[in-house]
């Protein structure tokens, strides 16, 4: 009989970490995306603009991996004024084969954090020097720590800062990472004095007006943009977009409708039409990656249903391994 496995937040904390497995599965992900013949629709998107709520759905089916996720991402930024988490969801896995539901993923948006942290390692790992060492974190939410938990998974950072327009958050947050991951971590008050000397920066805001400026770069960074997967999100100068040595998407069809890329195009400095590499396609071989160790390179990630698809299966298969959550028959 076709079973269907229920599994809770907390069952799925304790199957799925942020480790260099899941950084591999998503790797494979954009891999597939660049090399396969991957079905991924546009993202579905409602907004709720009264209560700055928003819903995305993504899916992707990659040929190969015998099951596909559908997730549901909805994003309400005022709910820590309630005491709630501004992000939470679900996904539902179903096999590739029937049809049939195999996991429903009660994750409250975990798996989510999980594969966008990831995404950010695997960006910094193919992008940034592999000598890097210091990192700038712009946000204190639960991505800011994953980011920067992430990069330690796969280049040797030894420091780093955040920034938030809350100080007391951004305090909170370094104090945690400190003890966390074994070294200084530094509230900054001022942005650009946490872009100062930093390898590799990392924003993961909600922000819709650009926190990171184009004057503060310096020769041979890495930026990983986060925050903006809606049209009206934007974190980055446009002309960081256009100055740029290396512009790489994680999906360039979306970017050009909703990452920074968008925002360069709106404002004039690139062109509609410009051609620019997919992240998939550099780690397949098949684009060039980092042209120099001067260069400033961009990675615009505004999340892809390959990762969601990617991250749910490997959770079904560890909670199999586990015999976690609570199986029903039909």
């Amino acid at each position: 009989m076709p079973r269907m496995t229920i599994l809770t937040e907390a069952e799925l904390r304790s199957v799925v970490t942020l480790d260099l497995d899941a950084v591999a599965c998503v790797e494979t992900a954009f891999h597939a995306l660049a090399t396969k013949a991957v079905a991924m629709p546009p993202i579905m998107r409602l907004d709720i603009p009264e209560y700055r709520g928003e819903v995305d759905v993504k899916t992707a089916y990659v040929p190969g991996i015998d099951g596909f996720a559908i997730k549901i991402s909805p994003g309400f930024f005022n709910n820590p004024k309630l005491g709630l988490p501004s992000v939470n969801g679900m996904m539902v896995l179903l096999s590739s084969r029937t049809g049939l539901v195999e996991a429903l993923l009660l994750d409250n948006g975990y798996l989510t954090d999980v594969r966008t942290a990831a995404a950010g390692a695997v960006a910094a790992k193919h992008l940034s020097r592999p000598s890097s060492s210091v990192a700038a974190i712009f946000g204190a939410g639960v991505q800011a720590r994953l980011q920067l938990e992430a990069l330690t998974l796969i280049r040797p950072i030894t420091e780093a800062r955040i920034w938030a327009r809350d100080s007391d958050k951004a305090r909170g947050a370094a104090h945690e990472l400190t003890k966390k991951l074994g070294f200084l971590v530094t509230p900054v008050v001022d942005p650009e004095h946490a872009v100062r000397g930093a390898d590799i920066i990392v924003t993961t805001t909600p922000s819709s007006e650009p926190i990171l400026k184009s004057t503060w770069l310096q020769p041979g960074q890495h930026i990983t943009a986060m925050g903006s997967d809606a049209e009206h999100k934007n974190e980055l100068d446009p002309a960081i977009i256009a100055q740029a040595d290396l512009y790489v998407a994680d999906s360039l069809s979306q970017t050009r409708k909703l990452g920074e890329l968008h925002h360069a195009i709106e404002s004039g400095l690139v062109k509609t039409d410009a051609i620019f590499s997919e992240l998939g396609f550099i780690i397949a071989g098949s684009a060039k990656g980092r042209p120099s160790a001067e260069a400033i390179t961009i990675a615009d990630l505004t999340g892809t249903g390959v990762q969601d698809t990617a991250i749910a299966t490997l959770a079904r298969d560890r909670a199999r391994e586990a015999n976690a959550g609570t199986n029903f028959e039909s």
